[in-house]
């Protein structure tokens, strides 16, 4: 598959002449400081195999690879907070594939870098698919590139406690009404609340965008995971059967507000997976990865997997 032509850059302690030791890791990343910025560019992601970080060390590496880890606010996948500003991984069922995407693209402000942490391998399967931003918005045939360009519209209804999807005090990891609309209003967003203490929100937002550094167009929208047709045949049909689709947990149109026909969804869907490369996890494992020149999912698995992750500006 053209995903193939690259693939992140694994890093062992024989690499860097090191112990294969989390102290070894930290030193080696302490050594590059700022350096490590370019490498991440250059090479879009980085996996550090074989250094046995533990759960209690991950600190110190987090700190070196994420100066200002931020907090997961408006954030649309189940998650449980773990530490500082330390997440599990999407809490999906583990029969399923998570489609490729970067993370919050739905938003007016997303993290640059994310890093992601093995605590538990999972038995088979498990692992966290990447895909070149850049070569997957090539991937995507010129009709719907053209038909994308326009942008796209974002809807969200977040319940006040009870309801299907995350409620607004999750993800906005807030009781407080005035923050969300301060959040909302720096957003750029259009917000009602509801009589039944729901939160309505719609923003529009470029499918694309170009990286500050390298200046490389990628696609960067989540259209193909808030849109219905996405989630199957069976699944889309059952939610259609409850709610119209302006009132699903989430829902995506074109920027305009015209339907984003299902054969469209399904291809940028389809392609980010094709052309991904899997990063296979054993426990100790750590990954950074610049949020904009790569995507990432996860397959399917059996057994227990635990994989934390965190995110900075």
């Amino acid at each position: 598959m053209a995903g193939q032509s690259w693939k992140p850059c694994d890093i062992t302690a024989q690499d860097i002449g090191a112990a294969a030791t989390t102290e070894a890791l930290i030193n080696h990343l302490d050594a590059l400081g700022a350096e490590l910025d370019d490498l991440l560019v250059r090479e879009k992601a980085l996996v550090f195999r074989g250094f046995g970080v533990r759960p209690e060390e991950l600190d110190g590496v987090f700190d070196r690879l994420l100066p200002r880890r931020l907090a997961y606010v408006n954030g649309n996948s189940p998650r449980t907070k773990v530490g500082s500003n330390l997440y599990t991984s999407t809490e999906y069922p583990s029969e399923f594939t998570i489609s490729m995407h970067n993370e919050m693209s739905y938003a007016t402000s997303w993290p640059s870098r994310l890093a992601f942490y093995c605590q538990i391998a999972a038995e088979t399967g498990g692992a966290t698919p990447l895909v070149d931003a850049a070569l997957w918005l090539e991937s995507l045939d010129p009709e719907v590139r053209e038909a994308f360009a326009g942008g796209v519209r974002y809807t969200q209804n977040l319940h006040g406690g009870q309801g299907l999807g995350k409620s607004w005090q999750d993800t906005f990891e807030t009781q407080d009404r005035a923050a969300v609309d301060d959040y909302l209003s720096t957003a750029g967003a259009e917000w009602t609340w509801r009589k039944d203490g729901s939160l309505h929100v719609e923003q529009p937002r470029p499918s694309t965008t170009r990286h500050p550094v390298t200046g490389t167009e990628v696609w960067f929208n989540q259209s193909d995971q808030w849109h219905p047709a996405a989630l199957g045949d069976d699944t889309a049909k059952a939610l259609a059967q409850i709610l119209p689709p302006g009132e699903l947990p989430q829902y995506v149109t074109f920027a305009d507000g015209s339907t984003i026909p299902d054969e469209y969804v399904i291809q940028v869907r389809d392609r980010g997976l094709e052309n991904a490369v899997d990063v296979d996890w054993r426990a100790g494992d750590v990954m950074v990865f610049d949020n904009l020149l790569v995507a990432h999912g996860r397959r399917s698995f059996t057994g227990s997997r635990r994989v934390l992750v965190a995110m900075t500006d």
